[in-house]
């Protein structure tokens, strides 16, 4: 398999927030690795054996069952322990595996933002490709700047699956995707800004890049955890007038 370049991300915090729940609050995070540049579609052809039509451009319309699937491929390449384990389409993630795995949330924001605190860490211009770009297609990884982690293509170009569940009250099994794409205006283009979708959705403008990194916990880490699901699916709770749980 093309060889995977890694990005080594110091410990630090990140700041986060529910826009329903009308929350903030702080994650502190250990160190860990993240991809240099979005999986393309020369990485994911290898471990799944089809032809990439365009070898080094992200790899789009990939559900996030498939980049699960992936990581776990991937680390099974290099003799890497796999993170995840499937029953069904339940995934539980083995947090004290060094195998690859889709980042948390709160580790995509914090390497994304390389110690920039405004929506972008740069001009946008510069460091995405969006709509004012004026392409019809996910662009070739790392035409633009990288941030100061070294990281291409966090902002635009593609969205990228995270571990996380967006809003299990709301949405179910929905996980979040993060960055904005090609086709974005700059309003959806921050390092902010959350989206997601079912697990089998893909989308032309959806990929993923991966993480590396093991804890020594049970079912939580790195700003996310099993029992914090478990809250935010309870719907027991008031809601906001005119919101109705998607059933």
């Amino acid at each position: 398999m093309s060889d995977i370049e890694m990005a080594g991300i110091a410990a630090g915090s990140v700041m986060l927030h529910d826009a329903r729940r009308k929350i903030r609050w702080s994650v502190d995070l250990e160190p860990f690795e993240i991809g240099v540049f979005a999986v393309t579609e020369e990485q994911l052809a290898e471990i799944i054996g089809e032809t990439a039509s365009h070898p080094r451009r992200p790899a789009v319309d990939v559900p996030w069952l498939r980049a699960i699937r992936f990581c776990n491929a991937a680390s099974e390449w290099e003799g890497l322990d796999s993170a995840y384990s499937f029953d069904g389409e339940d995934i539980t993630w083995h947090v004290d595996s060094d195998g690859y795995r889709l980042p948390t949330e709160a580790e995509w924001e914090f390497a994304c933002r390389a110690g920039s605190n405004g929506p972008h860490y740069g001009p946008l211009t510069e460091v995405a490709w969006t709509s004012a770009d004026g392409v019809s297609a996910p662009q070739n990884v790392g035409g633009k700047l990288p941030n100061l982690n070294g990281l291409f293509d966090t902002l635009g170009n593609a969205w990228e699956w995270c571990w996380d569940l967006l809003d299990p009250a709301r949405y179910g099994d929905y996980r979040v995707f993060r960055g904005g794409g090609f086709a974005d205006d700059a309003w959806n283009v921050r390092a902010s800004t959350r989206r997601g979708g079912a697990p089998r959705m893909h989308h032309d403008d959806v990929g993923f890049r991966v993480a590396r990194g093991g804890f020594d916990s049970t079912n939580e880490a790195q700003g996310w955890s099993a029992r914090a699901d478990r809250e935010r699916a309870d719907t027991d709770v008031p809601l906001p007038p005119g919101w109705t749980p998607r059933r």
